[in-house]
């Protein structure tokens, strides 16, 4: 032990009892495994022995003197490792919650802040210096110490440094080895060691959070890259507009007043105001445009695949329509699985509010991140789903020389020079170069650097000659208060101070749902969303020599939408539009499509119109709903199908009779998800260009409509997919929902045709593609499942892997094999409630979930529940690396205590934190 440390009990947490028993004796089996697959999995002549790996294990008993407190922290864990700090200041506090978090995350916060920084090569090598040339492109660390400097308040800052300190306490005296295991695998081959932690690493934090919830970035690109194959009106079939006549909006009323200029919730709109999509030098970046995906597909995306499958749902209920007489509010977040998870579950507790002790909150955390993201204190709760507002746009710029070409002449570039340590080799340096549109992002790819080299342009557009390169326009890359509205939501006592702190989260920009002890419910739309000039809609790239192009600032706060006490008695938020097509500001063109978002909606509603009140139990069946929507819609079209095939026929008459839901044992379910997956792909994925399909499928293709650039009008090309599985399309989506249903009723549409030069797969109308994807899904099950049907389910088609984010994806087979776990069969599917995604053009395996679920009892808040994907621990040996994983799986809830008495019914370790 460190030399701050005292004696204690030494305990690691786990509960007693026989169940604490068979988690000891598993655990060390474990250790026993890990030390083996150690040994055999990589060698070097290394020894590694159970003390190895136990070394990290957390104090959990007993008390630590750590620098820097004022007074005694308690730290109370229950039998899941969640722990509930207990403090006489906010300095306290947060240095507790840093040093807390460092003894379970450790390693994952470490890798984070090497992420968020450009650094990965200095911790895994060579293999890492592209991923940090890209991300010393954007800047995220240096944005990060500009917000820190110039724009966060004091207050912020003292708990940034608290938390800081914190960290810095736990490591103090600690080698890798005593931190995590995985310092103890990386030390075979890297000499690597831990830094302190700064109040800038926990910042940046929320750069690497608004990047993977940033919008739209991938639609753009996958427009433009549309247009080598498909003609206007194609593209137009696949982005359909939203179908605002069967999907709510958010936000069911409302507009900006005339005569406040704020948004009114109870003011009738005025007429839309819509921004066209401009042509001309916009269009055609196809091959270069493709080079950039493939850049963002190797960016470690923390919180999931970017585009349709980010999401989450949210909803909260009025106390009038439930049977607590409070508002009930539910969240889950739907982003990558990870392990551990992304979430870490605590609370913060003043002994005593007063003016130097603010905090009495609990919920979910960012390890690496001082204060509560999502939950409740003793006044409010809160809730987050993605508003998807488009924060990001692509510009081609003319590069001349030193400076690009803007409003007819020649501006000199913004430079800056930076170093990358690589271990074990040799340093890398780049140079970032900066327009008034942002980096050149185009300049960390060879291909990218001859960007629109074939883009057709219009006659105002600078002379081609090498092409155009390619800048990007974000609004997190600008200096934000995001950091102050986390610690000012934390304190929020209504809704007033609710709205004044969703005023400071900038970015990402996200739906907040509220709630509150005297009963009121509440919407607020967050977020620095960009103003386009007329006739730009951010759904292609811009020109960024045309002065026409350029932002005209940033939407007021005071004009976004929000609402308190609707009439209905209800929000929901799960990605839809915030409000409908008269709103005069432009958010996004690429909404979701509002299939979850209106199954929850229909499921309160049945309630109320019912006569129903509605319980905590009622919200946690909503959050396991499974339905599938686009099943409602096919399979009745499915079953008139003449099937002369026996085989094909046998597994046709699962879909009989069947309710569309997608349980894990249901082989009706697993069925009907491959033929819809097999419509897609002769529908559309074989007509899009390659760079969208999945890498390595091969085909021989025509353009749809069979006039696209090929190397000789109409003569099929062998081409092969360049996308990664978990971002190629057709990824099945309620985009794809959409488009389909569109498409029903012209059953002879060209989509239903098979290209001339696919005749092995001919189709000529809907209803013979349709037999041909039953035949294709049934053959594919057979090679996956058996020949047997009965024995046919979806969960063993649809698993999920966790994986450890480093190690547990790029190290040795043993090693990932000790460190992941898995897999878990599960239900749900792509755009149901229970939005377990799958990527219909990559497989079936789940490539996001529900990350966390909660449902708050407002008012009654030891009777709220919660789950984590993992558990509390980083550490993959112990007791509570995945405990709560089974009964994520399954849709269980933990109990929630928040109360003093409640936690100390709960409490099973206790850690004292002394002044050192």
């Amino acid at each position: 032990m460190p030399a701050n440390t005292t004696a204690s009990s030494g305990s690691s947490g786990s509960a007693g009892g026989k169940t604490g028993k068979k988690k000891g004796r598993r655990a060390r089996l474990i250790v026993i495994v890990l030390v083996l697959a150690l040994v055999a999995g990589i060698g070097y002549g290394a020894f590694w022995s159970v003390t190895t790996v136990r070394a990290s294990y957390p104090q959990t008993n007993g008390s630590i003197k750590i620098d820097g407190l004022d007074g005694n922290v308690d730290v109370k864990r229950d039998s899941y490792g969640i722990p509930q700090l207990y403090a006489d200041s906010d300095a306290d506090l947060f240095r507790a919650q840093g040093f807390v978090q460092a003894q379970d995350r450790f390693w994952e916060m470490d890798v984070r802040r090497h992420m968020t920084a450009g650094r990965l090569s200095e911790m895994f090598g060579s293999g890492q210096v592209d991923t940090d040339a890209f991300l010393r492109t954007l800047g995220w660390r240096k944005v990060a110490q500009e917000e820190y400097d110039t724009v966060l308040s004091a207050d912020t800052k003292k708990n940034l440094q608290a938390y800081a300190d914190g960290v810095n306490a736990y490591l103090k005296g600690r080698d890798g080895k005593d931190i995590s295991v995985e310092y103890a695998a990386l030390g075979l081959t890297n000499d690597y060691k831990p830094t302190k932690w700064t109040p800038v690493d926990s910042v940046a934090w929320l750069k690497a959070m608004a990047w993977d919830l940033r919008g739209n970035m991938q639609d753009e690109i996958d427009r433009s890259l549309m247009t080598s194959r498909l003609s206007k009106k194609q593209i137009e079939d696949l982005y359909p507009a939203y179908p605002y006549d069967k999907h709510a909006p958010i936000v069911s009323q409302g507009a900006i007043s005339p005569v406040t200029g704020t948004f009114d919730p109870k003011a009738t709109p005025a007429s839309g105001v819509g921004a066209s999509t401009v042509q001309g030098a916009t269009e055609g970046v196809n091959a270069q445009l493709a080079s950039l995906s493939d850049t963002l597909d190797r960016i470690p995306a923390l919180l999931g695949p970017n585009g349709n499958g980010i999401g989450s749902n949210s909803w909260v209920v009025s106390g009038r329509y439930t049977t607590t007489n409070k508002p009930l509010l539910a969240n889950d977040p739907h982003l990558a699985p990870q392990l551990p998870s992304l979430w870490y579950q605590m609370g913060l507790h003043c002994r005593q509010i007063k003016p130097t002790c603010q905090y009495d909150t609990a919920g979910y955390t960012f390890s690496g991140m001082p204060g509560v993201i999502i939950g409740h204190n003793q006044d409010i709760a809160w809730g987050f789903t993605n508003l998807g507002a488009d924060v990001t746009d692509l510009f081609l710029e003319k590069v001349s020389g030193d400076g690009y070409q803007y409003d007819g002449k020649v501006k000199p570039f913004v430079t800056r020079e930076e170093t990358i340590k690589v271990a074990g080799g040799a340093s890398r340096h780049i140079t970032v170069r900066e327009t008034n549109n942002g980096p050149l992002i185009s300049d960390r790819s060879s291909e990218l650097k001859k960007v629109g080299q074939k883009a057709p342009v219009t006659n105002s557009a600078p002379d081609r000659a090498n092409g155009y390169a390619v800048a990007l326009k974000w609004t997190a890359l600008e200096p934000g208060k995001s950091m102050d509205a986390v610690f000012e939501l934390n304190r929020a006592k209504d809704f007033t101070t609710f709205r004044a702190a969703a005023k400071h989260f900038e970015v990402p920009s996200q739906n907040l749902i509220y709630a509150d002890t005297k009963g009121h419910i509440g919407y607020q739309a967050p977020g620095k969303i960009p103003i386009r000039a007329n006739g730009y809609d951010g759904s292609v790239p811009a020109p960024g020599w045309d002065p026409r192009s350029q932002w005209k600032g940033y939407i007021p706060f005071r004009e976004l939408p929000y609402e308190e006490d609707p009439e209905r008695g209800y929000i929901v938020t799960a990605n839809q539009p915030v409000i409908d097509e008269k709103y005069p500001h432009l958010l996004t063109k690429d909404w979701g499509y509002g299939t979850r978002s209106q199954r929850i909606n229909d499921l309160i509603a049945s309630k109320i119109k019912g006569g129903e009140k509605i319980s905590t139990e009622d919200m946690q069946k909503m959050q396991m709903d499974n339905t599938s929507e686009i099943a409602a819609l096919l399979v009745p079209e499915l079953m008139k199908i003449k099937v002369s095939d026996k085989s094909v026929r046998e597994a046709q008459k699962l879909l009989e009779g069947w309710d569309y839901t997608q349980e894990p044992d249901s082989a009706a379910a697993a069925y009907f998800n491959a033929v819809w997956r097999n419509i897609l792909k002769l529908a559309f994925g074989d007509k899009l260009p390659k760079e969208m399909r999945v890498k390595g499928e091969c085909l021989t293709v025509l353009p749809a409509d069979s006039t696209g650039p090929v190397d000789e009008q109409d003569k099929p090309v062998r081409e092969c997919g360049q996308r990664d599985a978990d971002s190629a399309q057709p990824d099945g989506g309620d985009r794809w929902y959409q488009v389909v249903a569109n498409l029903m009723d012209d059953e002879n549409n060209d989509w239903w045709k098979a290209p001339k030069n696919r005749r092995d797969k001919a189709t000529d109308n809907r209803d013979e593609l349709f037999a041909r994807a039953m035949k294709d899904a049934r053959w594919e099950l057979t090679a996956k499942l058996g020949k047997d049907i009965s024995t046919w389910s979806w969960g063993r088609l649809h698993q999920l892997t966790l994986k450890n984010q480093t190690l547990g994806t790029e190290g040795p087979d043993l090693l990932q094999r000790a460190l992941n776990r898995g897999p878990w069969n599960l239900g749900g599917g792509e755009a149901a409630v229970n939005a377990s995604g799958w990527n219909a053009a990559g497989g079936y395996e789940a490539i996001w979930v529900p990350s966390m679920r909660m449902v708050v009892n407002v008012g009654d808040w030891d009777k709220s529940r919660w789950i984590n994907l993992t558990g509390a621990s980083g550490h993959a040996f112990s007791a509570h690396y995945t405990d709560q994983t089974d009964k994520w799986a399954n849709g269980d809830l933990l109990d929630w205590s928040f109360g003093t008495n409640a936690v100390a019914k709960s409490t099973k370790d206790t850690l004292t934190l002394k002044p050192s």
